[in-house]
């Protein structure tokens, strides 16, 4: 089997934490976790590239940090998804659903 590109990934990371997220709040270790389970493994994103998406989604107030109740040690960060963010992820995801069938045609030359 073929590895996925992490290049072809790269480009859709925000929209891939968006889309953990609107499945409910969650946290960077979690979220690592997730992408990694959802992917079969195929995929994996580090926690220094997660952060970064994090900040870049925190800045454009499509996600909203806070801190949970203390767990065997420091308080953990979690982050849920705003209204703007919902919009974001439902945009992103038309987006995909367009761009993914003519990549395919352009791809393979076969068109739909």
């Amino acid at each position: 089997m073929a590895e996925i590109s992490k290049d072809l990934i790269r480009g859709h990371t925000d929209t891939i934490v968006l889309n953990i997220l609107a499945q409910g709040d969650s946290y960077g270790y979690r979220i690592v976790q997730d992408i990694k389970t959802m992917s079969s493994g195929q995929y994996e994103i580090n926690e220094a590239t997660l952060y970064t998406v994090f900040r870049r989604l925190q800045k454009a107030e499509y996600v909203t940090p806070y801190y949970g109740n203390e767990t065997q040690g420091g308080r953990r960060k979690y982050y849920a998804i705003t209204e703007a963010g919902k919009q974001a992820l439902a945009e992103a995801q038309a987006a995909w659903d367009v761009a993914k069938v003519v990549i395919d045609q352009l791809m393979t030359g076969k068109v739909n």
